[in-house]
């Protein structure tokens, strides 16, 4: 453990534009299970925790009218999301077959591995590496 008792990330937290397609993607395309899912009257905004494999990954939120958030050019603040899988061309032909576009595979000049990216429904970069 480290200096100050850090253990691991405990989760990521994302605002998104259009609630029930996002949460249909992260669900339904990505396959991450739902933990409890909440409507906060006084906010006007949905509340999703998301799990992958039993872990809790993902606070999904909605509040009226959010800022767009810049994608490119790249700018300051979290780059991306990245997810690791066990066979990336898998990966990307189940991703295909449900309409979503991947970038080309790249190889990682530094690990060897190979990855790719995808955008959210809020074009939010999502990254599958190769493990």
């Amino acid at each position: 453990m480290n200096r100050l008792g850090l253990h691991s990330v405990h989760h990521i937290a994302i605002i998104c534009s259009d609630y029930a397609r996002s949460k249909a993607f992260y669900t339904e395309d990505l396959g991450l299970e739902i933990i409890r899912e909440v409507y906060r009257a006084e906010r006007d905004s949905y509340k999703l925790d998301l799990a992958l494999n039993e872990h809790y990954v993902i606070e999904l939120f909605s509040f009226p009218n959010p800022p767009a958030r810049p994608s490119r050019p790249e700018s300051t603040g979290l780059r991306h999301l990245a997810f690791q899988v066990e066979n990336l061309d898998f990966t990307v032909q189940e991703l295909t077959q449900k309409g979503i576009t991947s970038e080309p595979i790249r190889i990682d000049e530094f690990t060897g591995k190979r990855f790719t990216f995808i955008a959210d429904p809020d074009d939010l970069p999502l990254e599958f590496y190769e493990i």
